[in-house]
């Protein structure tokens, strides 16, 4: 079964977009397929979560496939759900990288973990330099801690602060 059926369900939730809204670069774009890769038949995530593409988990069940053509618009289409969720829940100003790498981090994290995070309210306090330590925090998926989410963590913590990240 395609996975292109599943993908025009109705998002549950509409994102407000503030008139700062800045898209994800293809920097932040570059992080997110590095660290994700692209399969185009359906696997279980190390969190146990049936996914395809660059990652994309909903709508996803046992033996999908996808062409590159629909894991690429997959990815564009779940970019711009989670640049909604930055921007609903971040209340200061960010720069391009900065954007980018709390995007990576929300799309791999998820957006209920960005709003619940000590890393955001950091953040919203104006507390920028606290936030790369708080996103490293994160690097458990089934409660164990993977090299793989220490390394994602280390890109995404250097991008925020505008650093090099493609060595990591």
């Amino acid at each position: 079964m395609s996975i292109l059926a599943v993908r025009n369900l109705p998002r549950s939730e509409q994102m407000e977009h503030g008139e700062n809204n800045m898209k994800i670069s293809e920097e932040g774009k570059a992080l997110i397929k590095k660290f994700e890769g692209c399969e185009l038949e359906s696997y279980h995530c190390s969190a146990d979560v049936i996914t395809i593409g660059y990652g994309h988990t909903k709508g996803v069940s046992e033996g999908d496939t996808c062409t590159q053509e629909e894991a690429d618009q997959m990815l564009a289409d779940d970019l711009e759900e989670f640049e909604g969720y930055v921007e609903k829940y971040v209340e200061v100003e960010l720069s391009q990288n900065q954007r980018d790498a709390l995007i990576a981090w929300t799309f791999n994290l998820g957006p209920a973990n960005l709003k619940s995070s000590t890393m955001l309210k950091e953040l919203n306090s104006g507390n920028y330099a606290k936030v790369p330590s708080e996103m490293r925090r994160w690097n458990k998926a089934g409660g164990e801690t993977l090299e793989g989410l220490i390394r994602r963590r280390e890109a995404e913590s250097l991008l925020f602060e505008g650093k090099e990240w493609h060595e990591v």
